[in-house]
């Protein structure tokens, strides 16, 4: 979202999933779709049969590389120059649309001279992807007339990561792949209402529609509306909250949906942090990792068991209905409204339509849209007014801040590499058969894969005496996890990929703490580990 809104002003999905049925050519970079957005990575295989080229950049082979036109295997951390040598090709060739570039950016030169050094052979050697790939993806990307980029976490999850989405967006502006339907660049949500969440300022520096706190405009409305005094200072994103829990700056956490222990870096962090709090409160659907360190388990309702909204990836609003009544007897809005006015703000809502109004009316992205209007079928922002239809695709005449704006961008490293001692590369994501870390919870999902099977390379295999099903301890500078093995050519030689959807293994106590400086999210894509076999099973 931060890299988007610094590019166009706006930090979500510029067009649509119907969309992809348009598209002449889909670029998919970090983003294993058919196993973390199944339905969307189907839509995917139905456009290739159909006849759009398909490009995948992984260093994984993943299933949509068995189906690519290009699978382009890149060393883990090198988007940026992967993306640099595109453009630099793209200019010199003069392929770009120097009409958009024109009319619609800004900071053209710059990009320009910054690319210039970035040259097929350079590239080359610093991603692994030969230099002919280099040139045929590049003409090939810039010559289609309805090309869309689609990223997920591969591209966030690095120390750069705001900066890949920067040169991602780059790339759509130097060719006019941007407001027009089958083009735009497409980050997929890796939740399904983690759009809608971002919308309602369930982030530190803004209030609903990602009005800024530091704005005295926009909090004199919020004022105004809910009848007390706002600050304007930024809070905290999740990983200073654990720096400052570990400190005993931060005294208290209240936890609700998320499981910490097992899903943030660095997880020996995490549990010291949950460790020093003086109170803890956890409001969770199962008594997990994380909720075994509360004072105080809150029981919390499901989607089932609720009545509201969700926003997409897409940035479609969409009901949920309740099917059932809550098993704990209270909503989890409900739970949230009465301990704020427990501790001295009544939060008198009779139902969830009433908050979504109130919000509706702070918001301008949503101020057309009503449950009635939303009945039958969503309706994606911004719908400014009760009669506007919704907005299919964004920056269709000019950005929301006006020209795009080019960034120069160069290459900036991982912040832990293999070396002597941990001679190992890990990047983790997720698998087909589980929801993050909810679904090990299903007895019957988690019959179909019931551990974690780290993927070694043949090669490292041999080398560690190691077969599939064989047990393996992995240790990184922060932790260390044993795990069942898988041997397979779908990573290369070097590197070792896990899940991290197992309490078991809870592949988070190897990551690194590295963070992006902007959104301070963790390098979850690249750390130095160590693997050994383990002659007893565990």
């Amino acid at each position: 979202m931060a890299g988007l809104a610094t590019s166009f002003g706006s930090g979500a999905m510029t067009n649509s999933i119907s969309e992809i049925e348009q598209a002449e050519l889909l670029l998919l970079i970090g983003t294993n779709t058919t196993e973390a957005h199944p339905v969307i990575g189907y839509k995917m295989r139905q456009a290739a049969r159909r006849g759009a080229k398909l490009i995948v950049v992984d260093p994984r082979r993943i299933e949509l590389a068995e189906e690519a036109d290009y699978w382009l295997r890149i060393r883990p951390g090198n988007d940026i120059p992967f993306l640099n040598g595109l453009m630099h090709i793209i200019i010199k060739e003069g392929l770009y649309d120097r009409a958009f570039v024109e009319e619609r950016t800004e900071n053209f030169e710059a990009l320009k001279e910054t690319v210039e050094k970035y040259t097929p052979e350079y590239v080359s050697g610093l991603t692994g992807i030969p230099v002919q790939d280099l040139y045929d993806v590049a003409r090939l990307y810039a010559g289609t007339d309805k090309a869309m980029i689609f990223y997920t976490l591969g591209i966030t999850e690095h120390v750069c990561g705001t900066n890949n989405v920067m040169s991602i967006a780059n790339l759509a502006m130097l060719t006019g792949h941007l407001g027009r339907p089958g083009t735009g660049v497409n980050p997929i949500r890796g939740q399904n209402n983690v759009q809608g969440a971002c919308d309602m300022g369930a982030l530190p520096n803004v209030f609903t529609g990602y009005q800024k706190v530091i704005d005295p405009a926009a909090r004199e409305k919020f004022e105004k509306a809910w009848g007390v005094s706002l600050s304007g200072d930024i809070g905290l994103m999740i990983p200073e909250m654990f720096d400052k829990a570990n400190s005993g700056e931060l005294k208290a956490m209240y936890i609700l949906g998320e499981n910490p222990v097992l899903t943030d870096p660095n997880s020996n962090h995490i549990r010291s942090g949950l460790e020093k709090l003086e109170f803890l409160v956890v409001h969770e659907l199962f008594l997990t990792e994380t909720a075994a360190y509360a004072d105080v388990v809150l029981p919390a309702a499901s989607f089932a068991e609720t009545d509201g909204t969700f926003t997409n990836t897409e940035r479609r609003v969409q009901r949920v209905r309740k099917a059932i009544e809550p098993l704990a007897g209270k909503t989890n809005w409900q739970v949230v409204a009465e301990l704020c006015t427990k501790m001295g703000y009544p939060a008198n809502y009779s139902s969830a339509e009433e908050i979504f109004n109130e919000m509706a009316s702070l918001t301008p992205s949503y101020a057309g849209i009503s449950y009635a209007r939303i009945e039958e079928k969503g309706i994606q922002w911004p719908c400014p007014t009760a009669d506007h239809p919704g907005t299919p695709y964004l920056h269709a005449n000019t950005f929301v801040r006006g020209k795009g704006l080019f960034q120069s961008i160069e290459h900036i490293p991982p912040a832990e590499m293999p070396d002597q001692e941990y001679p190992l590369l890990l990047s983790t994501g997720r698998i087909l058969y589980h929801y993050n870390v909810t679904t090990p919870y299903s007895a019957a999902i988690n019959s179909m894969w019931s551990e974690e099977y780290a993927e070694v390379n043949p090669e490292d295999a041999a080398r560690l005496g190691l077969n599939t099903g064989d047990t393996a301890r992995v240790t990184s500078r922060r932790g260390e996890v044993t795990t069942k093995v898988q041997v397979t050519d779908r990573v290369p030689p070097g590197m070792v990929w896990m899940s991290f959807h197992y309490g078991d293994t809870p592949t988070n106590a190897l990551t690194s703490d590295a963070l992006d400086p902007v959104t301070k999210t963790g390098e979850y894509k690249v750390c130095a580990i160590k693997m050994e076999k383990m002659q007893e099973a565990v």
